[in-house]
């Protein structure tokens, strides 16, 4: 009798482990040989607390300031972005996919060829750095990602956590680096990360917190953060002209 309850329950548990793949499918890529299973099953539930995986596919247009210093508005389905950099007054118009676009420098528009390469892949990589602000989470099991299960611990805040690490095979600016993804143990949202330059180093670069979630459209997003760092002013869209990311 007990063989037969332990049977029936390792099919539940592999069931749910299908009905997860399924549902939140890795990106080609993903290093799921090399990932703990655990990691990868709180890597799902993070991706169904915000929302799931279909709402989050279906959204395709969002907006954000990023630590007060750029405006970004993305189209997710077409890879467009816009970017204001306030500082150096510099608007980029970009295609992620083939890196053509537009870049204004003051009233200037920037026509040299070799110039205006040089500042659309620099366009590329500040979506690629202010959008993992934002929507991290939601790439758990991007292209390249390696996850780890590191064991329970708390928040600075003091919320209970699972740990999970984050780590890159030659992917992205950066492959270097590392993050300890702080997942609440009870409503499975990322509520803190850790960030390390180097998967060598002993300690964090720095811990910031990942809190003050809200609602936009049907995910979820944290935004204006309690340490006044990161994405604020965020917004989803359901259209938007197509002039937003062509036109000045």
């Amino acid at each position: 009798m007990h063989c037969r309850i332990a049977f029936l329950f390792a099919c539940l548990l592999a069931m749910t482990a299908c009905r997860h793949q399924v549902d939140n499918p890795p990106a080609p890529g993903f290093d799921l040989e090399n990932s703990d299973p655990f990691a990868v099953q709180l890597a799902d539930s993070v991706m169904e607390a915000m929302g799931g995986r279909k709402n989050w596919d279906r959204t395709r247009y969002l907006s954000w300031n990023f630590f007060g210093r750029r405006n970004l508005t993305w189209d997710k389905a077409e890879g467009r972005v816009r970017i204001e950099s306030l500082p150096d007054s510099t608007l980029y118009l970009v295609n992620l996919q083939d890196l053509s676009g537009r870049v204004r420098i003051g009233d200037r528009e920037i026509t040299d060829p070799d110039s205006l390469q040089t500042l659309l892949q620099k366009a590329k990589s500040i979506w690629i750095n202010d959008s993992y602000w934002l929507v991290m989470p939601f790439k758990l099991k991007d292209t390249g990602v390696t996850l780890k299960y590191l064991g329970r611990d708390t928040t600075l805040a003091g919320a209970p956590c699972h740990v999970v690490e984050l780590t890159f095979k030659e992917v992205g600016d950066t492959p270097d680096n590392m993050y300890h993804v702080y997942i609440d143990a009870n409503d499975k949202l990322v509520k803190q990360w850790a960030f390390f330059r180097s998967a060598t180093q002993d300690s964090a670069s720095w811990i910031r917190p990942w809190d003050n979630y809200q609602h936009f459209g049907n995910i979820m997003l944290s935004a204006d953060r309690s340490d006044n760092g990161g994405p604020r002013n965020v917004r989803t869209y359901e259209s938007l002209p197509a002039e937003v990311f062509s036109e000045y």
